[in-house]
Formats: C-alpha cells, sequence, structure tokens
C-alpha cells in the first residue's frame, strides 16, 4: 500500500515520466473523479436553487394550509375531550370557535396589518354578503374571524363542491358553517337569520383573474334570486390588496380548459407577502320587490366593482400595497 502511495506521489512531482502505464491510469482516475464532483456539485445547487425558489413561492401558502388543518384538529380535540354532540352550528362550539378566531386574528394583524370597516354595514338580521375572491380566501378567514369576535357573529359560507371533497376538514366546515350552496339550505340560513356569504366568481375568479381586479362572474344569479325570495339585502364587501398578496401564474389556455372540464382548482397559488389588507364592507342594496333578478345582479356587481376603484390601486401593485403597512391613516372614506 504504502509503495502505491509512494508510486502516485511520484507521478504527481515528475520523478516517474507520465508514459508510465500506472501513471497515465492515476491521472486518468483522478481526472474522471474531479469531474464527477463537478457534475454531482452542479446538479445539487440546482436542486437547492430549485427547492428555495419553490419554498419562497410557496411556503406561505402552504403554511396558511397547515393552519387551517391545524384548526381542525383543535375542533376534533375539542369535540372528543368535552364529549361534545352537539349541532356544529349551536353555541356549544363558540368557546372552540373564540379560540380558532383569536388565532387567525392574530395571524391577520402580524402579517397582514389587517383592519375591517364597515361593519355598521351589516344588517342586524339575514343577509347576504357578495364579495370578490382572490387566489386564497384568507382574507375571507379573517372577515370572518374578526366578526365573531367582535359580535359573536357566525356567517355562514357558500363553497365550491371541490371543498367538500378534501379530506380531514369536515367537522371545520360544519361548525364555521360552510355549505354547499344549495337554494334550499341558504333560505332556511336566512329565516333562522344568519348571514349568508357568497362569491359569484368562486373558483374561476380566484384562478384566472388577476391584479386588474376582474369580476368573472357569468351568469351566476342563484344568489340574487335568493335574497329576492328571502327579501333580504346584498352587501357588497372587498378587500384591498387581496390579488397583491397572493397570485396565481398567468393563465394559459390549458388550465383554464382543464378546469373547466373538471371543476378543480390545479393552478396552486403563489406569493404570501405581507402586504396591507383591509376589508370594506358596503352599504346594503336594500329589498325591492319590483326589480328583476337581473337587475340585481347588476346592481350588484356594480356596488362590488365600485369598492374595487374606490379603494384599489389597479393594477396592483406589490411594492405600494407593501408601503401601506406603515401608513398609518384608516381609509374609512
Amino acid at each position: 500500500m504504502q509503495d502505491m502511495i509512494g508510486r502516485k506521489e511520484s507521478c504527481t512531482s515528475g520523478q516517474i515520466p507520465m508514459t508510465d502505464l500506472s501513471c497515465l491510469a492515476y491521472v486518468l482516475e483522478e481526472w474522471t473523479l474531479v469531474e464527477y464532483l463537478k457534475k454531482y456539485l452542479f446538479h445539487v445547487v440546482i436542486a437547492s436553487l430549485t427547492m428555495s425558489a419553490i419554498l419562497v413561492f410557496f411556503i406561505v401558502p402552504l403554511t396558511i394550509l397547515f393552519f387551517i388543518y391545524l384548526s381542525n384538529i383543535l375542533l376534533v380535540i375539542y369535540q372528543r375531550n368535552g364529549d361534545v354532540k352537539a349541532d356544529p352550528l349551536s353555541d356549544v362550539w363558540d368557546s372552540a370557535r373564540k379560540t380558532i378566531a383569536s388565532f387567525w386574528d392574530i395571524y391577520a394583524r402580524i402579517w397582514h396589518g389587517y383592519e375591517l370597516h364597515g361593519v355598521e354595514n351589516l344588517p342586524e338580521g339575514p343577509g347576504i354578503l357578495v364579495y370578490y375572491h382572490g387566489a386564497i380566501p384568507v382574507d375571507y378567514l379573517y372577515f370572518l374571524s374578526r366578526l365573531f369576535l367582535w359580535k359573536k357573529r357566525l356567517c355562514l359560507s357558500v363553497a365550491d363542491h371541490f371543498v367538500f371533497r378534501l379530506p380531514g376538514l369536515k367537522l371545520l366546515l360544519e361548525v364555521t358553517g360552510v355549505m354547499p350552496g344549495r337554494r334550499e339550505e341558504c333560505l332556511i340560513a336566512l329565516k333562522n337569520g344568519h348571514l349568508v356569504s357568497i362569491s359569484p366568481g368562486g373558483v374561476r375568479e380566484a384562478l384566472f383573474s388577476d391584479e386588474s381586479y376582474q369580476l368573472m362572474w357569468g351568469n351566476r344569479k342563484g344568489f340574487a334570486q335568493v335574497a329576492l325570495d328571502a327579501k333580504v339585502p346584498i352587501i357588497p364587501m372587498y378587500t384591498q390588496n387581496v390579488r397583491e398578496g397572493y397570485r396565481m401564474f398567468k393563465e394559459r389556455r390549458f388550465f383554464r380548459q382543464l378546469y373547466e372540464s373538471t371543476r378543480l382548482p390545479f393552478t396552486p397559488p403563489y406569493g404570501g407577502l405581507p402586504v396591507k389588507f383591509r376589508t370594506y364592507i358596503g352599504e346594503p342594496i336594500r329589498y325591492d320587490p319590483n326589480i328583476t333578478t337581473e337587475e340585481l345582479v347588476e346592481k350588484t356587481k356594480t356596488a362590488v366593482q365600485a369598492l374595487i376603484s374606490k379603494h384599489q390601486t389597479i393594477p396592483g401593485s406589490i411594492w405600494k400595497a407593501l408601503l401601506e403597512r406603515f401608513d398609518k391613516r384608516h381609509k374609512n372614506d
């Protein structure tokens, strides 16, 4: 072994001519090893950069998803420890709701400096809240949490059918009043005095709207018909900078066709920048027996668009939304 080491040292020092076969073999071996290491390190660097980019783009949305599942786990623990078998919408769950709402409200304050304006526009009785759908409806979670903490009031939410196929969220959806949005369910909820919220743009608006804040309601008018049938007001709502906080990749024809054929959101959201979030609740559109469903839809769309035009820079600016974190003036006008 020592002879071999000494021979390699002789090769590198030039004591043995490079024409010697053992020296040539040694040099070839060293060169191959260096090239292998270079290639290996190149792939390691590329993989590291890729993982870093993924973390930067998706860490906050993934964190939100984790917190949502954590909320469900806390409810399950509460249910089993207290042997709670009451209706998920009953007051028995209020202490658990308060805990979860407090957590989300703290998160909203820290990460987005969240503000809620216009709560006085909410009716004491039933009504339908209609809002713009961001890439991730985390702003809506903030609204639900603060409304419950301020008013101890539960707002029932109409969600897309795919939400109910997500595993491990059944109890959270029931306790927070998330429902598929069938007409009969909405009418019963309103008859019982609840607020009911809906985003007519839904998943399509979440996926394919952008920093221009275009409403994508299509021919959706069921919410207006329910409002007329229940004789309740519609209240417009919008969250400033929601598209600057979380975005979708630019629309591609393939993903649009995939969504239209499956109704599943395959495009992942990214971002999570700590921009300023302010939710504005507009003045209610009172029940009018002389208005048609189509007219009420247009009136509601105009009201939501008016909130966007009044409170949002279009196209949205991430830098401006970040700087608004340091703007102490409350924009109540």
